[in-house]
């Protein structure tokens, strides 16, 4: 079999263990594959020398017989803001320019015990801040489907290796939509757990009330095999949640009937693409064909989501990100003869960019004296709200049906002079994170202008068996329509 053929994990495992390849084979066909992808600058490292002796060690022990770990060969790419011990961590930003991590992430831990092999580091936003994938100090990664396009953000680095096969999973972050976003953008699959499912011990705080690791992959298995090994309760972060651990390795019955919503505010926005809505629409109906309830459900709060979320996230960062002074590590400034203030000042101008610079100055501006009650505590409020209002329709329905994006991957500088449109067009993924809620975005249909787009599922806190049962089955459903088209077409 060759190796472009595996198309999930457990396909790459069937080969493996029957002997028709070897976790060496794998590595190789993927750095093949990255060095021929260099333009679309998805890699800040490459681990080859690393990621080669690692397979070969694993090659051994299973010729030894030996029991391998889930994701045994698996290759990975890690978000360059997860701490990896002895390897550079940046944040795709000048001021950790060159820093080596002492310690790796609890994620990183669990694939590594989990026999995974991690490939390198994959570009992004600057500290995460972004929706396009420009605000990276080493430039900007390109949409595989179109480089003229961006790859979403700010995981995406993170979701074009795994859209151009330059890894089988990756992992991002996602504070407000950045992993949902870029897979959407991508065509893929992107997963934003519930806060607290997985440690953030080791991921660089951007807003740490918001942040969560997430995955990309091309299918709802592999996704599930990831989450399963790097989910659960960890002594170094305390806000990791304590629930066991279910068994996401499902094998879902598709004779269930679902209950589901859609938020009739988001699909009827102004915002949203017509030729996005229209497939939407035809979704729906083809969902209520299979046997499903499809609903519209009120939600009143949507305009007042993104001011919410910018606010909160702004202000929990300008704190976040105050400990990159220029003293104790990272970039400090070459200039002589400064007193302090002006020390810090000027290495934190040098080595910030202008959109962290951007949010740090305004989430300073609303936790100052006169502002704080105006915008920061205001915000809370709203926060509350819609974490209310979503638990009310959630308590109704199996899952919350909605747009992962109001269009498809813009241009590249498209935006960038318009910072306000930027931000709102986080409108549909803001909402998850606010509430602390699991969401997924998995591929729908094409835009006529050749691009992918997605439909994103929300569930329960904690309810990721479901929600990654629901998702299963959209992907089944609509596989089979794909098929039926195709093989009109013949």
């Amino acid at each position: 079999m060759a190796l472009s053929e595996f198309s999930s994990i457990s396909s790459f495992h069937e080969a493996l263990y029957a002997g028709s390849t070897t976790c060496t084979d794998q590595v190789r066909y993927y750095l093949e594959k990255i060095a021929r992808a260099g333009h679309l600058n998805a890699f800040l490292e490459v681990y080859e020398t690393e990621a080669l002796e690692r397979a070969a060690a694993l090659d051994a022990r299973i010729r030894n017989g030996e029991q391998l770990g889930p994701l045994a060969g698996v290759i990975v790419g890690n978000k360059d803001v997860i701490c990896y011990k002895g390897h550079k961590v940046s944040a795709a930003s000048r001021i950790l320019e060159g820093f080596t991590s002492l310690y790796s992430a609890t994620a990183i831990e669990r694939l590594l015990a989990a026999d995974a092999i991690i490939i390198g580091n994959l570009n992004c936003d600057e500290f995460a801040m972004g929706s396009t994938n420009e605000n990276s100090a080493f430039g900007p990664v390109l949409n595989a489907e179109d480089t003229t396009r961006v790859p979403g953000g700010s995981s995406g680095g993170s979701a074009v290796a795994v859209q151009a096969g330059l890894c089988q999973v990756s992992l991002g972050s996602d504070t407000g939509g950045s992993v949902r976003q870029p897979a959407d953008f991508c065509g893929i699959v992107g997963l934003k757990p519930t806060y607290g499912r997985i440690s953030r011990h080791g991921l660089i705080a951007y807003a740490s009330s918001f942040d969560q690791i997430g995955i990309f992959g091309r299918n709802i298995a592999d996704v599930a095999a990831v989450l399963q090994v790097i989910a659960g309760p960890d002594d170094y972060d305390s806000t990791a949640a304590q629930q066991e651990v279910p068994d996401f390795q499902f094998r879902p019955s598709h004779n269930k009937s679902y209950k589901l919503a859609y938020l009739k505010d988001a699909l009827h926005h102004e915002g949203l693409d017509t030729e996005m809505r229209g497939a939407f629409t035809s979704f729906f109906e083809e969902l209520e064909a299979a046997g499903h309830s499809v609903t519209a459900a009120d939600f009143a709060y949507l305009d007042y989501v993104v001011p919410a979320y910018y606010v909160l996230t702004t202000a929990e960062a300008s704190s976040n990100l105050s400990r990159y002074d220029g003293v104790k590590y990272g970039h400090r400034t070459g200039q002589q003869d400064l007193d302090l203030a002006e020390f810090y000042k000027k290495s934190r101008s040098e080595g910030f960019g202008k959109e962290v610079k951007r949010r740090i100055l305004l989430g300073t501006f609303v936790l100052s004296a006169g502002y704080y009650d105006a915008y920061y505590t205001k915000a809370q409020q709203v926060r509350r709200l819609v974490v209310d209002k979503l638990s009310e329709i959630l308590s109704a329905y199996d899952a919350i049906l909605m747009p992962t994006v109001p269009s498809t991957a813009f241009k590249i500088g498209e935006k960038t002079s318009d910072p306000i449109a930027m931000y709102l067009a986080d409108i549909y993924t803001v909402l998850a994170n606010l509430a602390g809620v699991p969401a997924i975005s998995v591929p729908l249909r094409r835009h006529s202008n050749g691009m992918p787009f997605g439909v994103q599922i929300i569930t329960r806190q904690f309810d990721e068996v479901n929600l990654l049962s629901v998702a299963d089955h959209v992907m089944q459903m609509l596989r089979t329509d794909r098929s039926k088209e195709l093989n009109c077409l013949k």
